[in-house]
């Protein structure tokens, strides 16, 4: 049997394989770009004098682009081929790279950040599909694991490279860095990567009203996520948000069902372990952004700490998941993928409701351990599920599904982190109020928790010290507020275990149907 034409032919090993590391090497920089980018934000402010209040759509325009893009993947593989799809997106995100190095301003930094973050959406759901198509044999296993440690490993090294980066040469150097890699996928690419037949006539037959539709559902969603902690979940413009993100889903999804072909493969979540594996995803995601976002936080506004401290701090998790990769492909033979994904969701949970419990004073010894137990979690969390959701499908509707799963995990990722800010932003005020109360009344917990020596009774706490205490009492406020958020995203990791003990699968390795 051969595979559909959208489909590139399995390569020679060796020559597939050095194309399947350019990939990677594409879809890492990509991933990693957010981060080093995210870390560095006050250098960009200083450097192009951009308002603070425009500063989070430096972020905000190349996560709304990407999450536009992931679902297009599918039909930009079938129009372009994998081969080709690859060397253009990676083109154009070194091209949008050098671009945003050579912003002047506001305006032409996010013009540029919008380009490259829809070309790097792409990059994430393609190199999955190409670990199937690729490798449909005994090699599916090591180029999703290799792909799948790389998704994960670059947020967690992101603060370290974006803090060493900004510390030792200037802020372009944040988008220069795609360069040299950047340009050596493309050529590693185009070289051994297997041709495929483009089909540019399909362009053609593009459904514009289905490609409108869900690039302003998605735009919508993101941008009423991003705003709805500081202006509230109830306000008019989040549910207006809202509200035009769902008519225009639902209105796509009726859409596309109706279609054949249509822009996106909506019909794979007829598949029981395709639309688990995708549910599993989209949790996996909120733990996962959830966790790479308030380590910094911490870290940063109650400790002080820098960009690479920070990010040397984080490393620990990167370590974890190195050492656990080989580990999880190991067990795979011998256990089911229920098992494994089930464990996986249980340790992540775990790692979790550790950090619940930090003081103001916690710092790497004191995280050192909960960092490790998500590292290891999160490969049981990742590996099994990429296998079973989408090496039982047949090979040409890889790409469609690849694509879906990626954008299961960011939107979960996009929501936790609403979710995160909510209740940073709702409760860090209060507990400060509860704090400033309990000082005043002369608990010791809340003196030893605050950091502050108990003052004799009667006097207390006069107004006068409290004005000098009082960043101490934010700090602790707004310890309170993180360790109620890593609860939260605990419990809806915790869902995971549930989902999970719902598969079918008895092994996550499977290779891909013939079509």
């Amino acid at each position: 049997m051969t595979q559909a034409s959208s489909t590139a032919q399995p390569a020679p090993p060796l020559a597939g394989w050095v194309g399947f590391i350019a990939m990677c090497i594409a879809m890492f920089m990509a991933i990693l770009d957010i981060q080093i980018v995210a870390t560095s934000l006050p250098s960009i402010q200083e450097a192009l004098a951009i308002r603070p209040d425009q500063m989070s759509w430096i972020q905000t325009s190349y996560l709304i682009a990407e999450v536009i893009a992931i679902p297009l993947t599918g039909w930009l593989t079938r129009v372009l081929s994998l081969r080709g799809l690859f060397v253009v997106a990676t083109s154009v995100f070194v091209i949008a790279s050098v671009a945003c190095s050579s912003s002047t301003g506001f305006a032409s930094l996010v013009g540029a950040r919008i380009v490259q973050g829809f070309a790097g959406g792409t990059l994430i759901p393609i190199v999955f599909s190409a670990g199937f198509a690729l490798f449909p044999g005994r090699g599916q296993a090591l180029a999703t694991t290799i792909a799948g440690v790389l998704a994960v490993l670059a947020p967690t090294v992101g603060p370290v490279a974006g803090g060493w980066i900004t510390s030792t040469y200037s802020w372009p150097w944040l988008f220069l860095i795609n360069v040299g890699p950047g340009i050596l996928s493309i050529v590693m690419g185009s070289l051994v990567l297997p041709r495929g037949d483009a089909r540019l006539a399909e362009v053609r037959n593009l459904d514009l009203t289905s490609l409108v539709l869900v690039a302003v559902a998605l735009a919508a969603l993101e941008i009423g996520l991003k705003e709805a902690p500081a202006q509230g979940w109830t306000s008019g413009f989040v549910l207006g948000l809202f509200l035009v993100a769902s008519a225009c889903g639902a209105a796509f999804v009726l859409r596309t069902l109706a279609r054949s072909p249509a822009i996106v493969d909506l019909r794979a979540f007829a598949d029981r372990e395709f639309a688990l594996g995708c549910a599993l995803s989209f949790i996996l995601g909120i733990g996962l952004y959830g966790s790479v976002y308030l380590i910094p936080v911490f870290l940063a506004y109650v400790r002080g700490h820098g960009a690479l401290t920070i990010g040397e701090t984080m490393l620990v998790t990167g370590a974890a998941q190195l050492i656990s990769a080989p580990l999880v492909v190991w067990l795979e033979r011998y256990l089911s993928a229920r098992l494994l994904t089930g464990l996986g969701f249980f340790m992540f949970t775990a790692g979790l409701a550790l950090s619940a419990f930090e003081t103001p004073r916690s710092d790497y010894d004191e995280m050192f351990w909960s960092q490790a137990v998500r590292g290891v979690a999160i490969m049981f969390c990742l590996l099994p599920p990429i296998r079973f959701a989408l090496g039982n499908l047949a090979v040409e509707r890889v790409p469609d599904a690849s694509a879906l799963f990626n954008l299961m995990r960011n939107l979960g990722g996009a929501i936790g982190l609403a979710l995160i800010d909510t209740v940073i932003f709702g409760r860090a005020e209060l507990h400060g109020r509860a704090l400033i109360a309990k000082l005043g009344r002369g608990d010791t917990a809340a003196f030893d928790f605050v950091g502050l020596p108990s003052l004799p009774m009667p006097t207390q706490v006069s107004l006068e010290k409290m004005q000098l205490v009082r960043r101490a009492v934010e700090r602790a406020a707004l310890t309170i507020a993180i360790n109620e958020a890593w609860a939260m995203i605990g419990f809806l990791t915790a869902l995971g275990f549930l989902v999970a003990l719902a598969t079918r699968q008895k092994s996550g390795l499977r290779t891909g149907k013939a079509p």
